[in-house]
């Protein structure tokens, strides 16, 4: 199967139940839902992958022009849905790929039963001619992306920690901070630039899939004002405001997450 060596495609949980498809976070690897699928695989069928670049897909499967913009990596899920005959799909997308999965399920709604977007943000640029906040400047995204264009590791180390916040528990930063060590760094950078300058505001109203939106607190990538926005925006959408600090609850509070998951379900 091309998907599974090209993303490294894993399926465990009940053969016969309905599939969830499990999407990691910029830097990540499916590893980063190890603390959240336990919960599902006696009801579910669990399938998790790595988006070219990370973890253990194919780096030879990078394509310039086909991941110059979330589609393509939107593609990928709709090949890895066909490929693995996945039918009435849960998806669940953390960060950026909370929009992945969006533009997955605009594009094939008839393959999916529902979207689990976990700090999503569909712009993270401020827009002041629209008035939509989205928790950065536009010096603030250009400034990251030269940083870690110079020096991807340093900016690794700088970042991630307060990505996940969570600062009395310092273990949880250091894993992301691994993990985005061991993500391919020409891709990284690549990927970073296309996150961060995407803008798919315009796609949230076309989405006929019913969602749920989890928002962390104190989440500097995603604040509440950006979730809030997406729930807004997005038909048959739930909100669920988590207790969970940091923009990884996946990590930091994974029984939390599943309980939000579970009771929307």
């Amino acid at each position: 199967m091309r998907t599974t060596q090209r993303n490294a495609v894993t399926s465990s949980g009940r053969e016969s139940g309905q599939p969830m498809l499990f999407a990691h976070g910029y830097g990540c690897d499916q590893n980063m839902w190890r603390l959240v699928t336990p919960a599902f695989a006696d009801t579910h069928r669990l399938v998790l992958f790595d988006h070219v670049g990370n973890g253990k897909s194919d780096l030879t499967a990078y394509d310039d022009a086909k991941y110059a913009t979330l589609d393509g990596y939107a593609t990928d899920i709709l090949e890895i849905v066909e490929e693995h005959d996945l039918r009435d799909v849960l998806f669940v997308g953390h960060s950026v790929s909370a929009m992945i999965g969006l533009l997955a399920a605009v594009r094939q709604p008839e393959r999916f039963a529902g979207v689990v977007m976990i700090g999503p943000s569909p712009r993270y640029i401020n827009d002041e001619a629209d008035g939509y906040v989205g928790g950065f400047g536009r010096p603030d995204i250009e400034q990251m992306l030269v940083s870690l264009d110079s020096n991807y590791l340093g900016w690794s180390s700088a970042m991630a920690p307060v990505i996940m916040g969570n600062a009395d528990r310092p273990e949880l930063g250091e894993e992301l901070t691994n993990s985005f060590c061991r993500t391919d760094p020409a891709i990284a950078k690549k990927f970073a630039r296309v996150t961060f300058l995407s803008d798919n505001r315009a796609d949230l109203p076309r989405m006929r899939v019913p969602s749920l939106v989890l928002q962390c607190s104190d989440d500097v990538i995603a604040p509440t004002v950006v979730g809030e926005y997406v729930h807004k925006n997005t038909p048959q959408s739930t909100f669920t405001a988590l207790n969970a600090t940091g923009h990884c609850p996946n990590l930091s509070a994974p029984e939390e997450t599943v309980d939000a998951i579970k009771s929307w379900l």
